[in-house]
């Protein structure tokens, strides 16, 4: 059984190149779930483009990109995604918060035209195939990779994804603001028992405050949720802009104190559940 998540991209709302981002990344949200020969891509944004560099000699040819929303930082990457020029490649992408707002097509079109970009998403060669469906719909990818999904709260809409194979299961759960003094049931519902979970942990308790509204949560509400739900592993994601290496040094030494299970995704980050 192989079942092993590898972070391409970490950070939130904006990548941020430079010396201070080198020990957890600047690239923007992108994980991967290699199950062998079959492989999964969590969001769009700017660590795609490494991610597809890497594996362009897959045998499989073959790869689903499923997107938790359509803001910048978690589609940017697309337009530099490298199977998708390939017409030996099927991509399969999917979405959960478009299927009544025009759908993902045309979303990741829209950022493929001219003054934004130069190339058409026409112009592609892959085979593309898109499809969407409503945030809390359960399917199957391949046989014996099931999905189950639940609506986030974010401005204009966000999925969850539980990735189950083999009695393991991986939860990415970004970008989701939680309510004060309350545990999101829809959350509670999909984390549970699950060995990973990969949580938009944008602020600190302190720092969210001031934040409401924006559509992130926090590394202690993920703990809390994760504890709850019986949770093994809560990934630390989704980092603000503004939480250079010392800050996250920091970070990363007060949660990891506060309960065993937390860690702090970095960029190139590579964990086994199986």
């Amino acid at each position: 059984m192989t079942f092993v998540v590898k972070f391409w991209g970490v950070r939130g709302s904006l990548a941020c190149p430079g010396r201070q981002f080198v020990k957890y990344g600047g690239n923007t949200s992108c994980v991967e779930i290699n199950l062998g020969e079959r492989r999964i891509l969590l969001d769009g944004g700017t660590g795609l483009r490494n991610a597809a560099r890497n594996f362009m000699n897959d045998p499989s040819r073959e790869i689903y990109l499923l997107f938790t929303h359509t803001h910048w930082d978690h589609i940017n990457g697309f337009p530099f995604f490298l199977p998708a020029y390939n017409a030996d490649w099927t991509v399969h992408i999917k979405a959960g918060h478009m299927k009544h707002a025009g759908g993902i097509r045309s979303v990741l079109s829209s950022q493929m035209t001219t003054p934004m970009f130069p190339i058409p998403i026409e112009a592609l060669t892959a085979t593309l195939k898109f499809e969407d469906f409503e945030a809390g719909e359960d399917f199957d990818l391949y046989p014996g990779v099931h999905i189950r999904t639940a609506p986030l709260n974010h401005p204009a809409g966000a999925t969850a994804y539980r990735i189950e194979h083999e009695g393991r299961a991986c939860v990415y759960v970004t970008d989701t603001e939680h309510v004060p003094d309350e545990l999101d049931q829809n959350i509670l519902g999909v984390i549970e028992g699950a060995d990973l979970v990969i949580y938009d942990s944008t602020y600190t308790e302190r720092e969210w405050t001031e934040k409401i509204g924006w559509g992130h949560s926090t590394w202690e509400q993920g703990m809390r949720l994760c504890r709850a739900a019986g949770a093994k592993r809560l990934a630390i994601f989704h980092h603000d802009p503004d939480h250079d290496d010392a800050f996250m040094t920091a970070l990363e030494a007060e949660a990891t104190a506060a309960w065993p299970g937390n860690l702090v995704a970095r960029e190139g980050m590579v964990l086994d559940i199986a």
